[in-house]
């Protein structure tokens, strides 16, 4: 899949939003992992599964870039000065842009965004199960019902795939924002605050992908409505999976503080310490 010419500047938009959407997923990753033991134990497994997230990710968008960078070679005319305005890029003949790689991505990432939102809490396991069997499968269902619309051109057959995954996008958020804020009121303040933008965050990266989704219904030319699919799917992903893990681990580190006084003690003594140490 992919637009059969691209100008030099769409070209490169889409090459470095991939390329920093890869580096993202990989620092996050890397950074969860060696903040481990500034959780305590009950809370490692959500830092984990938000790394598996980012490591993921990282795999699949280093197949993406690959895809691309193979899918186009660049052609053009000029002198020096003028060569990159005159350069554009042409889908190889028998190759293609593969946007399955961002699906199946998704469809190992997104329930594990949502258990990891459920892990932090910590809830009684009766309870955590109940939100899981909820939520895992309704995310499954949405990632799949999109694709077929994803691959299409056929605008009414983009759309139709489009409404039918919005219904699990919609049970989604319910799920969050009614069953979930039950949850939450046994949560400390702060972390009751932070679970809040949480969800906000969730509700504004993932309400990213349907404008991007539908970005060639819109009128916007063919390789315009690619560019934007791919920054706005790109640039969700970074905030979705990379702020969403440091906020995870913000919450798993306020509720380790209230939970255990003499950790909350002993993380704040070695606070000045390691300062100094730098």
């Amino acid at each position: 899949m992919g637009v059969l010419e691209l100008d030099y500047s769409q070209y490169q938009t889409v090459y470095n939003v991939i390329s920093f959407a890869l580096a993202s997923m990989l620092a996050t990753f890397i950074f969860l992992l060696v903040v481990q033991g500034r959780v305590l134990p009950r809370y490692r497994q959500a830092l984990v599964i938000s790394a598996m997230v980012c490591l993921i990710a990282a795999y699949h968008y280093y197949r993406i870039f690959n895809s691309f960078e193979g899918a186009y070679v660049a052609v053009g005319e000029g002198s020096p000065a003028t060569a990159m305005n005159a350069m554009s890029y042409v889908l190889v003949n028998g190759e293609g842009f593969n946007e399955g790689y961002r699906y199946v991505d998704w469809l190992l990432t997104v329930p594990l965004l949502l258990f990891e939102t459920v892990a932090v809490l910590a809830l009684a396991p009766q309870v955590r199960k109940s939100l899981l069997l909820k939520l895992i499968p309704a995310s499954a269902l949405m990632i799949i019902l999109g694709y077929p619309g994803e691959i299409s051109s056929d605008n009414m057959v983009r759309g139709i795939w489009g409404a039918l995954s919005t219904i699990p996008f919609l049970y989604i958020l319910y799920v969050l924002w009614v069953e979930l804020s039950r949850s939450m009121k046994t949560q400390p303040a702060q972390v009751r605050k932070d679970l809040n933008g949480l969800r906000l965050l969730l509700l504004a990266t993932w309400g990213v992908y349907p404008i991007a989704y539908l970005i060639p219904q819109l009128g916007i030319e063919s390789a315009g409505a690619f560019v934007g699919r791919q920054v706005g799917y790109s640039i969700a992903d970074v905030l979705a999976k990379c702020l969403f893990g440091l906020l995870i681990y913000k919450i798993a580190r306020e509720k380790s503080f209230a939970d255990d006084a003499s950790f909350a003690d002993q993380e704040i003594k070695a606070a000045p310490s390691s300062n100094t140490a730098s």
